[in-house]
């Protein structure tokens, strides 16, 4: 009878194994030598995206890269057509790959190469397609040329400034500035448009104080053209009338808007009226999604991220103020491009096994399935009567050898496609195991393991486990056998030890494999250390006696502070202690016992207190030996309440030393069963106290006596008592809020311990908004010590509460802290002005970034000396972050410079804004003794901090080199330093230093609004301390040190006292030094200039006597001369290297190699910006020539005597 239900369960589990295999279909493991075996129809792994816009300057690739074996051939269509590679020489193929490289070095337009791409990859079992790639070269088109009249307009009025950009691929960015590249500031009553208009509420006085000029920033190019200043004429009136809101945009009182799912929508509302309205957003039926809803451009905007079907319907925008208040609905209906519900998957079945491909997707409207087969409709493909479809379903059944293939799926609707390649491979493999063979597997005895046995083959294997070649399966609640072929075992007992065997079975054959499995004993401190009271200098000894499996490898490691010991003269480390003597007061700590084996490990630790050692009178008669107390005994509670109870203990023998101290500790059940915790102290000559109790803690307490030897043994436990439960009364402290991303911040903070959580499940509800936002508090009940807020705006200070709470309730309304959510990248500054009040003095000022995204850390930057298109090295200087200005000395007036300019933060450098300096009058005429660009000199001014920055100068190889260098010292960190009992500390301390200041940053965990004081003494002993307020993050800059200065610094909170091996040392750099002798004071200089000065005045009266005698000159004829003399001076001997830019199209090089554009009239000459080609940041690219002398002087060439310059030549 058991026999036959054996049977009979056996045959179940075979039968339920055998239906399993048929509904999942074969993976084929990652094994590179089963893969490399097994034929596989072609897979695309890369390839472009869809709509790819390349740059016009590059060369083309078009990625199509594919697996497969074997390997898979390529071929590429043109809209639609075959496009044959091979006939057109700027086109080729990358090897082993369809990537398609078109070259554009020999000549061509990349106009000629646009159009829709599709990528073929075939070998014998399949073709695979990939998407079709939609190729458009990149357009940066000129604002087209217009006049615009002066804009005259009534004071109080609405306006719209009109931008009309010129439609680029990918289409511009729009900004406004004035004239003089100032930004226009933009506010409720003046803001721009999504269109890129600027629009005004109403206009004011102070409007017509700049111009208004409208900018397209072009990504690829990386320009900005500029179109037409407008101007305004305010016409004023005695007084402006108030009056209600109208919108500007949209029009009327209603409009609709489609949307595609997934993507961001952006509705937006702009009103006049006097005073500016103020702009609030609605659903018509419920409430705005608050997770993924954000308002923009002073809530005239609202955007609702990654839109879905629910987000369809009626918003409506109020634009109000004191006048009165207008509505504007808009209709919004979310459409869909085709999105996957199921994508078919990659099928590989045994011969005779049935499966089928699915492919179903979603959209509105509701996409259409296309099937191809080998990248041609399934409709005109061969017959195959194993393969049915059924819409968006292909059934295989009965499926053969060679019947393997590549199969696409399309699904497309009017708002776009999905294509989906997968392939059907027809395989029969026997079966394989793919682990090490004879593997040993060793566990520790009552753990759980797992023996591996990975297998592949076609048709699914069958896996059995056999344990010493006995004939039965193993089956029973402590095995677990998985689909991968592993077994695991729950609990590892030593009856469970031997030779294990899996065999993989299928109808082409069978395959095993062995793994042996060894239980161990466990590691184990059977008498660890115990804490210990001793007087200097004597000789202590800490236990450490463990039990581990004699087979393992045992290694015992001492901790003291958590940190590795030391071992040194005075100690011995033994088979079971360590021993340490003559102890001396740093000798005091945690001490930690770590036994580990290459399985397991165990711990235990002590606290070793040294006392200091107190002379006495000498006693003629003899001392009794001392030793440490016996432990108390006997321990009640008696007077049981709801917070105290009375403990009382019978004191044992003192053993001649008297009782100093009782310890009472306690132990909970709840938090850390187990672990003991001090409760109170009492004089020696008491023996029973009342104990302050927290409610909803199950306590039991035990007693230590101390005498001036040591501590005795702990009592025995006394018996439990349980205090009924109350709401908390505190909250957590040491809450923070950082960001640990861009667009989220995370909210920290010190949880409650078992004496202060007061009842069960306790909880915290974390509650977070922006500050200074009318917006209601956004809140979370977790259980953890961390929560993450997502979807937040870059560095925006919020206020923060984090209340306990458990079952019986809240604790007092929290305290507000302040976070911060995550910084980002700065943006580039507000603005960047060079002047150069004379040939020597370049003088560069710039503003703070609007968007600073953060705590700006300091600015960077980089610039290079130039002559035409020859350049000299690129230098780098590093700024604090509260200086604005810098002057650069130079002692050559011909070359000029090129500057980029960058903020930084902590998460790194922003965008750089690029400036040059102005043209000197004889660039274009470089002397020949010009053979390298001169030596910088550098020089600092700054608002509020003077900064020694790093300067980087070199000469030519002709002659020796130069440099002027200061660096930053090293950041040194001290070890974390304790303060308080409740574990709050400061670590991390770092000072980055230059030669005069230096920033300190330290890390902390303390409680919230802590003050701070950083204390710094130099190397002659000067102490010098600085209070620091509280603030997040943790800084502090000292300024006015000494260059070459050793200080010892530390960082403390205000209420405590500095730690005196807590302090770090650092060293500021030496000053920067100048070696460069400054032409302008030497004798022969002054004497010189003099004489020259002297011979021009000579010269000039010589000028005006003669012409006012009626002489004429062949002015011509000596500028002719002199023009050819300048070009021999063009000596190409100059120490530059030329640099590898890209000239935007329709530019041309001039003489001395700078790029100029196609006209070089001015804006300031014309007003008219059209073909004005920008940075960025928006400065002016090119030279600017004054049109209207240079048409005086062509018209008349008699008046050339009229200029003393003109007479000199004449002269000459």
């Amino acid at each position: 009878m058991v026999m036959q239900q054996y049977l009979l369960t056996y045959t179940g589990v075979v039968f339920a194994l055998y239906l399993h295999h048929i509904i999942r279909a074969i993976e084929v493991p990652l094994d590179p030598n089963i893969q490399n075996e097994l034929p596989q129809p072609p897979t695309i792994t890369k390839q472009s995206v869809k709509d790819y816009i390349v740059d016009p300057r590059d060369n083309i690739f078009i990625d199509c890269e594919a697996k497969g074996n074997p390997i898979p051939t390529f071929s590429w269509t043109r809209n639609g057509k075959f496009f044959n590679v091979a006939k057109d020489p700027k086109v080729s193929m990358q090897r082993r790959s369809g990537t398609l490289v078109i070259d554009f070095r020999g000549g061509g337009r990349p106009e000629d190469y646009e159009g829709e791409y599709q990528c073929s990859a075939r070998n014998e079992y399949g073709t695979a397609l990939s998407s079709k790639i939609l190729l458009q070269v990149s357009r940066s088109p000129l604002w087209p040329k217009e006049h615009l009249d002066l804009v005259e307009i009534d004071e109080g009025s609405p306006l719209t400034l009109k931008c009309n950009p010129p439609p680029g691929l990918p289409p511009p960015v729009v900004f406004w500035m004035s004239s003089s590249m100032e930004p226009i500031h933009q506010d409720k009553r003046v803001s721009q448009g999504q269109n890129g208009d600027l629009y005004f509420s109403n206009v004011m006085l102070q409007d017509a104080q700049t111009d208004y000029s409208c900018n397209a920033r072009f990504h690829f190019t990386h320009t900005i053209q500029q179109k037409n200043p407008y101007t305004l004429k305010i016409q004023t009136t005695r007084g402006v009338m108030e009056t209600t809101p109208s919108f500007m945009y949209p029009y009327g009182t209603s409009s609709n808007q489609i949307v595609l799912r997934g993507v961001d929508l952006l509705l937006e509302c702009i009103a006049s009226g006097v005073p500016a309205p103020d702009i609030m957003w609605h659903k018509k039926g419920g409430e705005l999604p608050t997770d993924k809803t954000k308002l923009e451009n002073f809530n005239k905007a609202l955007r609702i991220t990654n839109v879905s079907e629910e987000d369809s319907g009626e918003y409506f925008c109020l634009a109000s103020n004191k006048m009165g208040s207008i509505r504007h609905t808009i209709s919004v209906r979310v459409k869909a491009a085709p999105y996957w519900l199921d994508e078919p998957q990659n099928l590989i079945l045994a011969p005779a096994e049935d499966g089928r491909l699915v492919c179903r997707a979603n959209g509105n409207p509701k996409p259409t399935i296309q099937w191809l087969v080998n990248g041609e409709p399934i409709e005109s493909a061969p017959p195959n009567p194993s393969r049915e479809v059924a819409g968006d379903t292909i059934v295989f059944r009965d499926t053969q050898i060679g019947s393997s293939a590549v199969y696409q799926c399309n699904a497309s609707n009017e708002h776009g496609y999905l294509l989906a390649n997968a392939f059907v491979s027809v395989l029969d493999v026997p079966p394989r195991i793919l682990a090490p063979r004879n593997q040993l597997i060793k566990v520790i005895q009552y753990n759980r393991t797992r023996l591996d046995c990975p297998f592949f083959g076609s048709p699914i294997p069958t896996l059995r486990w056999f344990k010493n070649g006995q004939g039965s399966a193993l089956d029973g609640e402590n095995y677990q056998r998985h689909e991968n072929g592993s077994l695991e075992i729950n609990m590892a007992r030593k009856e469970d030890q031997g030779i294990y065997t899996c065999v993989a079975t299928n109808i082409l054959g069978k395959a095993e494999n062995q793994v042996r499995l060894e239980i161990k004993d466990p590691t184990r401190i059977v008498r660890g250390p115990e804490d210990l009271i001793v007087k200097r200098g004597s000789l202590v000894r800490l236990d450490c006696r463990i039990k581990h499996d004699s087979t393992l490898k045992l290694t015992v490691t001492w901790l003291k502070d958590d940190t590795p010991l030391y071992i040194g003269n005075r100690m011995k480390k033994e088979d079971d202690g360590l021993i340490i003597y003559g102890v001396a007061e740093k000798d005091q700590g945690d001490y930690t016992c770590v036994a580990s084996t290459e399985l397991d490990k165990d711990s235990a630790k002590a606290f070793l207190t040294v006392l200091a050692v107190v002379s006495a009178p000498t006693n003629r008669m003899t001392a009794l030996p001392k030793e440490r107390p016996e432990r108390p005994r006997d321990l009640e509670l008696t007077d049981l309440a709801e917070r105290s109870v009375r403990l009382t203990w019978i004191p044992g023998d003192d053993n001649n030393s008297p009782i100093t101290d009782y310890v009472v500790q306690f132990e909970e059940d709840k938090f850390q069963p187990g672990l003991w915790h001090n409760h109170s102290r009492y004089p020696g000559s008491v023996n029973s106290a009342v104990l302050r109790l927290s409610p909803y803690v199950n306590y039991q307490f035990r007693v230590i006596a101390v005498n001036e030897v040591g501590s005795s043994l702990p009592s025995l436990p006394s018996e439990r008592y349980h205090t009924i439960g109350a709401s908390p009364e505190i909250n957590p402290t040491g809450v923070q809020g950082a960001g640990t991303q861009k667009n989220n911040m995370e909210i920290t903070w010190t949880p409650l311990n078992a004496t202060q959580a007061y009842g069960p499940n306790l909880r915290y509800i974390v509650k977070w908004r922006q500050r200074e936002s009318r917006e209601s508090w956004s809140n979370e009940t977790v259980r953890t010590t961390r929560h993450v807020v997502w979807n937040t705006p870059i560095y925006v200070p919020y206020e923060i509460k984090v209340q306990a709470e458990n079952d019986f309730g809240r604790a007092p309304e929290p305290d507000v802290i302040i976070g911060y959510s995550g910084e980002d990248l700065p943006s580039v500054p507000r603005y960047f002005r060079i002047r150069q009040p004379n040939l020597e003095t370049i003088t560069l000022e710039w503003g703070h970034p609007e968007h600073p995204n953060g705590i700006i850390t300091g600015y960077n930057l980089r610039y290079q000396a130039f002559n035409g298109t020859k350049t000299g090295r690129t230098l780098v200087e590093t700024f604090s972050p509260n200086q604005t200005r810098f002057t650069l000395q130079r002692t050559d007036p011909i070359s000029r410079y090129r500057f980029f300019l960058r903020a930084r933060t902590q998460v790194g450098d922003g965008e750089s804004i690029v400036e040059e300096s102005p043209a000197p009058l004889n660039e274009a005429t470089p002397t020949p003794a010009a053979t390298s660009l001169p030596t910088t000199t550098v020089s600092l001014t700054s608002t509020t901090t003077i900064a020694t920055t790093t300067t980087t100068a070199a000469t030519t190889t002709t002659t020796v080199a130069s440099t002027t260098t200061t660096t930053e010292s090293a950041p040194t960190a001290t070890i974390k330093q304790d303060f308080a009992t409740n574990g709050s500390s400061i670590w991390n301390v770092k000072a980055f230093t230059n030669s005069n200041w230096a920033n300190i940053t330290w890390s902390h965990n303390f409680s919230a609004g802590t003050d701070f004081v950083v204390e710094y003494i130099t190397s002659n002993n000067t102490v010098r301390s600085i209070p620091v307020k509280a603030q997040t993050p943790s800084s502090v800059q000292l300024a006015d040190l000494t260059p070459g200065m050793t200080y010892q610094l530390w960082v403390f909170p205000k209420w405590s006292s500095p730690s005196e091996n807590s302090y770090i040392t650092f060293t500021t750099s030496s000053a920067y030094t100048k070696n460069h002798v400054d032409i302008a004071t030497q004798g022969w200089f002054i004497g010189l200039m003099c004489a020259i000065a002297l011979l021009v005045l000579i010269l000039l009266i010589v000028c005006f006597i003669k012409r006012s005698r009626g002489g004429k000159y062949p002015v011509r004829e000596k500028v002719e001369v002199l023009d050819h003399e300048d070009h021999k001076v063009d000596d190409p001997s100059f120490d530059y290297s030329d640099e590898d830019n890209k000239e935007p199209p329709g530019s041309h090089t001039s003489l001395d190699g700078t790029i100029k554009q196609e006209s070089d009239d001015s804006l300031v000459d014309y007003g008219e910006g059209g073909e004005g080609q920008f940075n960025e940041d928006g400065s002016f690219i090119g030279q600017y020539t004054v049109k209207k002398d240079k048409e005086e002087t062509e018209g008349n060439e008699s008046s050339e005597a009229t200029s003393p310059v003109n007479a000199i030549y004449s002269l000459a």
